[in-house]
């Protein structure tokens, strides 16, 4: 008997929604985060966000029915991803900001699905199928030719190496974090409750590395500075995390990562409506190219994740 074909993922609802709510979502973050910079130190902006993400994702655990408890390995997982997705990645990219445009740094972040690929292969034994590759080639030539027209339109000053390799640092400790979530022991542990203490402990590591190097904790006094804090908790972590990792353990860590090249694409389409922002040829070119690879490289059949039946 052959076995029964496969939608393609782009044809999936479970797959298709999600995945562009979250780029969605995350297509407006990059300008919020950039707004809070000048309102108090990174690491405590950063400290607030997932403390207050924490709270909100133990609370839809507990509406799901999750108890609150997890095993010794759990507990060694959630620290993991607490430290490379929640204190390292978000640490590293609040600082590339101060340095690059945040137009520059979610066009940069676009390259995640390429470390993601490779270290899913490495760890994971996951295909690289060459559907996925020509898909990619396609891909990254639309995130050059964004990157160019985003340095022409806000040209970086100050530090830009500096930036690029604090951004370079942000991808590989995010991607590190896709790939501890998509492994085996971690898909047997319940993705809410993993969430929960991942944020949780990635908070309590930000706190750490915010008092060690800034001093006490700052409170801004401005409602819009809070307000920017509790969007990104909520909408921009307790909505969309659970969302992204699942499509790592649906997809695999490199097709999930497709979803940072629709980022920026959507970025832009968020500041043409709210920003008066005009799409020049460069980016229109940029913009479709990425779309492009993006719809090659996930229009294969979707297939299961090793040790996933």
């Amino acid at each position: 008997m052959t076995a029964p074909s496969r939608k393609h993922a782009l044809l999936r609802a479970d797959i298709a929604l999600p995945f562009l709510l979250v780029a969605l979502i995350w297509g407006s973050t990059w300008f919020v985060i950039k707004d809070q910079l000048a309102a108090a130190p990174p690491s405590w902006s950063v400290t607030y966000r997932f403390a207050i993400a924490a709270a909100g994702m133990f609370a839809l655990a507990a509406y799901t029915g999750s108890r609150f408890r997890m095993t010794t390995k759990g507990h060694l997982l959630a620290i993991a991803i607490g430290l490379t997705q929640f204190c390292l990645n978000f640490n590293l990219v609040y600082r590339a900001e101060i340095h690059l445009t945040s137009g520059i740094v979610a066009v940069l972040f676009g390259l995640l699905m390429l470390p993601n690929a490779l270290f899913g292969r490495i760890f994971l034994g996951q295909e690289i199928t060459r559907r996925f590759l020509t898909g990619s080639l396609i891909g990254l030539g639309g995130i050059a030719l964004l990157l160019i027209h985003e340095a022409r339109q806000a040209p970086p000053t100050g530090q830009v190496g500096l930036g690029i390799l604090l951004t370079a640092a942000a991808i590989l400790s995010a991607s590190s974090a896709n790939i501890i979530q998509a492994s085996e022991k971690a898909r047997k542990q319940p993705l809410l409750l993993l969430l929960a203490w991942a944020m949780l402990w990635g908070a309590v590591l930000d706190a750490l590395f915010a008092w060690t190097v800034y001093g006490p904790p700052v409170f801004p006094q401005s409602a819009r500075y809070w307000g920017g804090v509790a969007y990104l908790a909520i909408i921009g972590s307790v909505v969309t995390f659970p969302l992204y990792f699942r499509l790592i353990r649906d997809l695999g860590p490199g097709r999930a990562a497709y979803n940072g090249v629709l980022v920026p694409v959507v970025a832009m389409g968020i500041s043409t409506v709210f920003e008066g922002y005009s799409w020049s040829a460069l980016a229109l070119a940029g913009g479709a190219l990425a779309m492009a690879g993006m719809v090659v490289a996930l229009r294969g059949r979707s297939a299961p994740m090793p040790g996933k039946t």
